[in-house]
Order: C-alpha cells, then structure tokens, then sequence
C-alpha cells in the first residue's frame, strides 16, 4: 500500500526531470580548469559565471513556483527546459567572460524552472499528509542521482570532445525532461482555509512570521556550502591532493590522476546523497523537521572543521565526500516540508521558492567567494572558514523555529 501512494507516476516523473537537471548542474565545477585553460580566464571569472547562474536560479525560483500555481505545472517546467537548453546551446559559443556570465542567467532561469521550487511543489501537492516528507526525499534524492552521473560523464566527454560541444550535447539532454511533462498534472490540494487565502495575504503573513525569516535565514549557509563545493571541489582536488599511487586501489579503478578523482569526488557525494536524502525524508515524518535541520547543519560543521585539519590525501578526499554526501540534500526535503506545514499547500512552491532564494544568494556567495579568494590567496583556506562559520549559525537559528501550522498560531492569537 504504501508503495503505491508513495511511488506515483507523478513521483517518477518529477524524479527523472530532477535528474536530467541536476546531472548538467552538477558538472559545471568540472568546466572550471578546461574553460580557464582554453580562454585563459582567471578563476574569479568563471567563478562568477557560476555564481551568477545560482543568483538567476534562486531569483527565478519563486517566479516559477507562482507560475506553476497560476498556470499549471507543466507550463512552468516546460518554459523551464526551454530555457535551460537555449542557454547552454548560446555558452558553447561565448569567447568572453562577460558573455558567458551573462548568458549563465539563461541557464540559471532554466535550472528554477526544472528545479525544486517547481518539482516538489507538484510531488507535494500530490503526497498524502503521511508520505509527503518521503515522497519529498525520494524527489530530492533523484537530483542526487544526476550528481553522480553528471560530474563523471562530463569528464568523459572532455576527455573526447571540446568544451564547447559537451555544452552543446547538455542543451540537447536536458530536452529529455519534456518526456516526464504528460505525467505531471498534481492536484490543488489545500485546506478550505488555505483556499481562502490569496498570494499576497499568504505572504504577508509569511515574512511577518519570524520562524519563515529564520528559515530563510538558515537555508542561506546549504546554498553556500554546496555551491562552492560543487563549483570549486573538483578544481581543489586536482591542484591540493597528494598525487594517485599508480599501483594502488584507486589506479587499479581506473582513477589515474588527481582531476579524475575531483569528479568522482563529486560522484561519491551524490552516492551518499541519496542515502541521507532519503533517511532525512523518512526521518522528517516522524521527528521535528527543525530539529533535524539544526542536527544536519552542525554535522556539516564539524566535518568542514575536521576536512580542513586533517592533511589531504586521496582517502580523506573520498571520506569527506561520503560523510558530506549524507547531509548534501538532506536538508531539502526537510525545509520544504516545514514549509509545507506551517503554510500550507497551496502556496507551497512559492513559498518554498522564496526560502530557496536564500539558498541561491549563499551560492553565488560560496562560488564567487571561492574563486575570488583563490586569486587573491592562492587558496581555499579562508573559504573553508567562512563555511564552518555559516553552518554553526544555521544550526542556532533553526532551534527556536515554531513548529505548528500559522492558521493555528493566528486562530489562538
């Protein structure tokens, strides 16, 4: 039974959009050395590229969500695709920094529109009260699968082809997506209160209601952590690791050199990834969605601060990527489904999607931070630093969220 109620056609659909997009997503961080090599960029300039891409995905984010809840899902996710495709087909051909990061807002735009803001929305509204906090994890845990076959595939497809062509293979992937569109009709599920309510009266209550700001507030330091992770990890791994013993475990898996071990670092965080989406998820509809957050946020603490103590080796490379692939997403399915409990249904993704905005504001921070400071340093050393601190602080500011639904707290106020 509650395979059934779980795993929906509409589930599977949302889940192989995630997939497509996060895959391309995923492997932008492997781009960094051929891009800068080829048109001699320093690395603050892509870095920037990147960082814009995650602004415009987060500014995007709830645009999509009330495009979604005004128009349909489907309109949305197609616009979304669109866009997505046009803007990695229109990189393959810039020459200039200026011009690739301007063209990255199209892709950002487009990750908004085949991203969480829209996607769990639809798996949201489609999920019984019981399963919803699983249905999320397991959506969430299918971007995790693109990350593990994005950053190694791309490293492939370098090794054969140009730069400019494994864009222009993306732009044609990422049409996949359409595929899932037939399958993605959710229903309006919400309260008669919830009904009731318009937009802006749901957001005016929302930004006055300090538990969403301190949500915000919190989602700001995952965006930071993963985005220069993502951009900036498979770059740190290639210059920073001891080289591979070429008689070793790994040589013998056919890693030789330390930028294959950068991409399948990230792979390995998309492993793990699953597993602690899909935990955080199941665990989220039994026990305080805050309270694990506050947990996973000090977690990721601790092991920044272990990571960047601990002398650098090919196997405390791949531990560190297990350990934070466990707590990568793990806060995804959560966040939204605090959202979707103490707002509502209805506006879930426009809400969730202003949160997630929070999130995107920490990428562009994280990624253009780690390469501005890279320049200017030589290093990632400060950036690490500034990592540790933003997870301490969000692990303290999930702890006095309100856990109860706002229509409650206002009817007893």
């Amino acid at each position: 039974m509650m395979v059934r109620q779980v795993f929906t056609p509409i589930l599977i659909a949302a889940s192989l959009v995630l997939l497509i997009s996060f895959a391309i997503r995923a492997s932008f961080g492997v781009f960094q050395i051929p891009i800068a090599n080829d048109l001699g960029w320093f690395r603050t300039e892509f870095s920037l590229a990147i960082a814009i891409q995650n602004l415009a995905w987060g500014i995007a984010t709830p645009f999509f969500g009330a495009f979604a809840e005004k128009l349909g899902d489907r309109k949305a996710i197609l616009a979304g695709v669109l866009i997505y495709s046009l803007g990695l087909s229109l990189s393959s051909i810039a020459t200039t920094a200026a011009g690739h990061q301007m063209l990255e807002i199209l892709v950002g735009v487009g990750i908004a529109g085949t991203g969480f803001g829209v996607v769990l929305g639809v798996v949201g509204r489609a999920s019984s009260d019981e399963y919803r906090s699983l249905a999320l994890g397991l959506t969430t845990a299918a971007g995790s699968a693109g990350q593990i076959i994005g950053p190694p595939l791309t490293q492939y497809l370098l090794n054969s082809m140009t730069w400019q062509n494994v864009f222009l293979f993306y732009s044609g992937l990422i049409l996949l997506a359409l595929l899932s569109l037939p399958f993605l009709k959710a229903p309006a599920k919400a309260s008669k209160g919830e009904i009731e309510q318009s937009l802006s009266r749901i957001l005016n209550i929302a930004v006055r209601d300090p538990s969403y700001i301190l949500i915000f507030v919190g989602f700001f330091s995952c965006g930071f952590q993963l985005a220069f992770i993502t951009a900036h990890f498979p770059a740190f791994v290639t210059e920073a690791c001891a080289t591979i013993d070429p008689n070793g475990i790994l040589a013998n898996m056919g890693v030789k050199n330390t930028a294959d071990l950068g991409a399948i670092a990230i792979a390995v965080i998309g492993v793990f990834n699953i597993i602690g989406t899909i935990t955080a998820g199941a665990l989220g509809g039994k026990y305080s969605k805050r309270l694990l957050l506050a947990g996973i946020y000090m977690a990721r603490t601790l092991l920044f601060s272990w990571f960047i103590l601990t002398p650098m080796t090919p196997f405390t490379v791949l531990i560190f990527s297990a350990l934070i692939g466990s707590l990568w997403l793990a806060t995804v399915p959560l966040t939204s489904g605090l959202v979707a409990y103490i707002y509502g249904l209805k506006y879930m993704g426009t809400l969730y999607g202003l949160v997630f905005l929070s999130h995107q504001i920490g990428s562009f921070v994280g990624v253009w931070l780690g390469g501005d400071f890279y320049d200017r340093f030589g290093s990632y050393d400060v950036v690490w630093w500034v990592g540790v601190g933003t997870g301490l602080l969000s692990a303290i500011v999930h702890l006095p969220v309100k856990e109860s639904p706002i229509n409650d707290r206002l009817a007893t106020a």
